[in-house]
């Protein structure tokens, strides 16, 4: 039997991002996002209860704050005492794991799909491939910073507001440039 696309997506193969089944999920995500934004911080408990219904998994004490974006939801798993700022993305094509006690300042966009440099197969963006994002425990990425496809980086690691980063970094590190590169070792 032929995979769908979905099994395509979820298992790194390229994929129609234009099919039904993925539209229709996405639309479902759409709407569960446009919910969350809608609560502001006006209540802190409803907005968790939301993060939790949307997200793959999470650990105890979620904040996300206005407005969030994401593909599906289903494939963003974050760990305890997670927080995002305003405006923030996760494009969870992939699977996007986040550890235990990171913070996202605004504007950060993290990207878990990439297109084909085909330029055939990358007309009107309807083919997609999925690369996984991870960020380890204690990582704290700077306002404006985008984590690219593929990414994973250890635990202790600071991005630099403004950041590009397009490889894996290990454990205590601070990040900045564009692409981004070790600017300091921490202990």
């Amino acid at each position: 039997m032929a995979k769908s696309e979905k099994q395509k997506m979820i298992t790194g193969e390229l994929f129609n991002v234009y099919d039904p089944e993925l539209v229709a999920e996405r639309g479902v995500a759409r709407d569960q996002v446009e919910a969350l934004n809608a609560l502001g911080e006006s209540d802190p408990a409803a907005s968790e209860q939301r993060v939790k219904a949307l997200f793959g998994a999470t650990g105890a004490g979620v904040e996300v704050h206005a407005t969030f974006r994401c593909d599906y939801g289903y494939n963003i798993y974050v760990g305890d005492d997670f927080f995002a700022n305003y405006d923030c993305t996760i494009l969870d094509v992939a699977p996007v794991r986040i550890g235990k006690h990171c913070l996202l300042g605004p504007k950060v966009q993290i990207y878990s799909v990439n297109h084909p440099a085909d330029p055939k197969l990358r007309r009107n963006g309807a083919m997609g491939i999925g690369k996984p994002v991870t960020l380890g425990d204690d990582v704290w990425v700077g306002g404006g910073a985008i984590i690219c496809p593929g990414v994973t980086l250890g635990n202790n690691v600071i991005v630099a507001a403004g950041a590009v980063v397009t490889k894996s970094f290990g454990d205590n590190v601070v990040l900045g440039g564009n692409p981004a590169r070790v600017i300091k070792n921490l202990k």
